[in-house]
């Protein structure tokens, strides 16, 4: 018998569907504050849809884009949760950074904020370019 798409799920169900051991998602719960799984009285954990996409994001930029931890952390400031599970949608950390490049790009920077954005997306791509040729070059 298979659960419902919308049906909460154990950690070891959650486990199994995103091919991540228990104890790896019990570390990202305390290194990202915005993983929070439902509890139980006896502490027993209990994942939401909502839950399950933002574990997909989160192990998609860490084990697919090569993001670090803090990286991820970062992305949830400056970007928030939309972009953390937009990870799922197959939308690259390179091609989130092109996007919002070109978005900015087509407009000339009026402002110091407008500059620094660009600059920092500038870095983002950069460093994705430079991760791309270590990869291939490897």
């Amino acid at each position: 018998m298979t659960k419902s798409p919308d049906a909460f799920r154990t950690i070891s169900e959650a486990s199994d569907e995103l091919g991540v051991p228990q104890h790896v998602l019990r570390f990202w719960e305390t290194k990202f504050t915005f993983i929070k799984p439902m509890k139980r009285a006896g502490g027993r954990r209990l994942y939401r849809p909502a839950d399950i996409a933002v574990l997909q994001g989160v192990k998609t930029l860490l084990h697919d884009e090569g993001v670090t931890i803090r990286g991820v952390q970062k992305l949830y400031r400056e970007q928030g949760l939309a972009r953390i599970t937009g990870a799922v949608d197959g939308e690259s950390l390179a091609g989130a950074a092109v996007r919002q490049a070109t978005a900015i790009a087509a407009t000339p920077p009026k402002s110091g904020p407008d500059i620094v954005k660009l600059k920092a997306v500038l870095a983002a791509v950069e460093a994705a370019k430079r991760r791309l040729d270590a990869a291939l070059g490897a």
